[in-house]
């Protein structure tokens, strides 16, 4: 049992290792044979590598990166599955389930669940300045101020990106993550 999830594990990472370096090939989406969430799963871990935080975002130099989900977990044991062992500059990870009207600035990414839905605009101006990487997979979502959105178009992830809603949160996004994805500006009505 252990060596079988060893291996899942390993797979998923390389699919979407190869995934994030060949969906520029094919137009900056990605086939979901794997199934949906163990694909985004990996695509968060992934995002982890094209991204920096402020160094005042860590307590220490060790400190781990903590990923948030807001609302319903839609990833059973794969997000787990995907960053066990791993690290992203010599820091582990740690995964919290969190509530929405709880400590949400605590984490350095943070899904946020279609469940979430009607309480998105709350969530996100709470968030506002505080150096979080926000990801959903809900429609609009980085038209809405969100950072990356994971959407499924004809059995692909695709990637939108909003660069301006990560820059004014003081993360930056790697050119080489920017040219995969299809960038949004958030809508003119938000403030």
């Amino acid at each position: 049992m252990k060596t079988r999830t060893i291996f899942r594990r390993r797979w998923l990472l390389a699919f979407a290792c190869l995934s994030l370096a060949g969906a520029r090939a094919v137009g900056g989406e990605v086939s979901v044979g794997a199934g949906e969430y163990q694909v985004k799963a990996a695509f968060i871990f992934n995002f982890t590598k094209f991204a920096d935080w402020p160094a005042t975002s860590f307590a220490s130099s060790n400190a781990p990166l903590v990923i948030g989900i807001v609302g319903q977990d839609p990833f059973g044991s794969s997000l787990e599955d995907v960053v066990r062992g791993e690290l992203v500059r010599n820091r582990r990870f740690i995964i919290k389930q969190l509530r929405a009207d709880g400590e949400l600035a605590g984490c350095h990414v943070l899904f946020i669940s279609r469940s979430e839905k009607e309480r998105l605009p709350r969530l996100l101006e709470r968030l506002k300045g505080s150096p979080v990487l926000t990801v959903s997979d809900m429609d609009g979502f980085a038209e809405q101020g969100g950072m990356l959105h994971l959407l499924l178009v004809q059995d692909s992830v695709k990637m939108e990106i909003n660069q301006e809603a990560a820059t004014a949160a003081g993360l930056q996004i790697s050119a080489k993550l920017l040219k995969l994805a299809r960038l949004v500006k958030s809508d003119a009505s938000e403030p």
